[in-house]
């Protein structure tokens, strides 16, 4: 199966980081990619935390707008995330496409950002979002996919869940900020495609975001389950893509079959 991950740098603008998110899913698709993965945030970084909560109007929106695009296209879109509002919260959520514009998968992010960096810029996700407590697979052909979202990287509990429950590739969409992840990004998509055996896919945001309050990695990748990096975007808007092979996911595993051996829980 071939597989895209979207790299962008949405801002306050809905409608031109939309434009420019269809325009880089066509260019995938065209590319042969038959799954293609979209950042967090993908649609929306507010300039201030209340209005990036309010993004959450937009759903319904975007939602259908991404539903057409995976019909017209015959491609499954992982739509990277969303503020969505539900049940009188607001939650980060996940919402996969299949090739027929139905939903395959929503998930709503487990583990917040709620932090303060070396540079001294504490964000307070929790402030705007409420956690998610569901582990979400969906199935695309022969492939388990397991949903995921940028902090809950740090988190290999979730991760041995997700293999679990039988999945061969894990998403990790992302808005992981410079001061970490120029340190931490590929290191914790490398393990958690290592200890688990499987395929991990990350797109993510880069460049300054909010006036400049925000500033994103970028990097976005895919590792196989040996930990190589297979496919990586450079320092710009783009695309990064690659097949992955579900025989590689067997050999790796009879060879390290890491994922039998947990002892604690």
């Amino acid at each position: 199966m071939r597989v895209s991950v979207i790299q962008n740098n949405p801002q306050d603008k809905l409608k031109d980081n939309l434009a420019e998110v269809v325009q880089l899913v066509r260019r995938a698709a065209a590319g042969g990619a038959e799954l293609i993965a979209l950042p967090e945030y993908y649609a929306f970084m507010g300039s201030d935390p209340v209005a990036h909560r309010d993004s959450g109007r937009w759903f319904a929106e975007i939602d259908g707008e991404m539903a057409n695009l995976a019909r017209e296209l015959g491609v499954v879109v992982h739509a990277g995330s969303l503020v969505e509002a539900r049940d009188d919260q607001t939650f980060n959520t996940t919402v996969v496409y299949g090739i027929d514009g139905q939903r395959l998968a929503r998930y709503s992010k487990i583990h917040l950002f709620d932090v303060e960096l070396p540079n001294g810029v504490v964000y307070k996700e929790s402030d705007i979002i409420s956690r998610g407590s569901d582990v979400v697979t969906y199935r695309v052909g022969d492939w388990t996919v397991g949903c995921t979202i940028c902090y809950d990287i740090r988190f290999p509990t979730l991760y041995r869940r997700l293999v679990d429950q039988g999945c061969d590739l894990i998403m990790v969409p992302a808005a992981f900020t410079l001061a970490t992840g120029k340190d931490h990004w590929e290191v914790l998509l490398r393990a958690r495609a290592i200890e688990t055996g499987c395929y991990v896919a990350a797109p993510a945001q880069i460049f300054s975001h909010a006036g400049g309050a925000r500033t994103c990695y970028g990097h976005s990748l895919i590792a196989d389950p040996w930990g190589h990096v297979v496919a990586k975007a450079s320092d710009r808007v783009g695309i990064a893509s690659t097949d992955i092979d579900l025989s590689f996911i067997r050999q790796v595993r009879a060879q390290l079959p890491v994922h039998r051996h947990h002892v604690l829980d």
